[in-house]
């Protein structure tokens, strides 16, 4: 399946993205951290057309990676909700995400590995869009006093793109302001069996888990 577009909440024509598309490394908006993956997948599969023996490659590509954490050491894009709970951000940027959880994640990565079907394939794991307007609006709805910091009002493009210049973690986001990145998974779904779990049990279990690592 091609790139389609699908029309959502009046809103207009929002381009859904699937396996087959790959970015234009020439668009101005997209971060570094995007340009370097997407290298690093090009060249792996450059390497693999060039080999012939029984080795077969897959690749998962996964949206924003949220869920319970093991430790504390390495938060990664966790970090975003420790942010919210920690009081740290004093607002909801026009940001947004498409949450996986990383306990599907991990399950995906097993489908991809022992599914013959899966060699030779990308595989999109992705689940549902939020604004973090709508993440934090979860939070204050689940968590109670736990979420007492919790912003409940939006930040304008222009004041993000201020204080980006004193946070590196801001300024690597501020690129993909007021931008819908719409990827769809029925790939996974359909040839694997894939099936995400809801957004609010993604984000709620992975708050309880920063409050049980004592992260916030």
């Amino acid at each position: 399946m091609a790139e389609t577009v699908v029309v959502t909440g009046g809103t207009g024509y929002i381009a859904v993205s699937d396996e087959s598309v790959w970015f234009d490394p020439n668009e101005t908006h997209v971060t570094p951290y995007r340009h370097a993956k997407r290298q690093a997948e090009r060249a792996a599969w450059d390497f693999m057309h060039k080999q012939t023996g029984p080795t077969t490659l897959t690749t998962v590509l996964p949206g924003a990676v949220f869920g319970p954490i093991m430790s504390a050491d390495t938060l990664g894009s966790v970090q975003v909700i420790a942010r919210l709970l920690q009081g740290r951000a004093k607002g909801n940027p026009r940001l947004g995400f498409e949450v996986v959880d990383v306990r599907d994640l991990a399950a995906l990565h097993i489908r991809a590995m022992t599914a013959s079907a899966a060699a030779g394939q990308r595989l999109l794991g992705v689940g549902q869009f939020l604004w973090m307007a709508e993440i934090s609006q979860m939070l204050r709805d689940h968590l109670g006093d736990a979420a007492n910091k919790v912003p409940s009002r939006n930040i304008p493009d222009w004041l993000m793109r201020l204080l980006a210049r004193f946070d590196p973690l801001l300024r690597g986001l501020t690129p993909n302001l007021g931008r819908q990145h719409r990827h769809t998974s029925e790939k996974a779904r359909v040839m694997l069996g894939w099936q995400p779990r809801p957004s609010s049990e993604t984000l709620i279990d992975c708050a309880n888990s920063l409050i049980a690592h004592k992260v916030v």
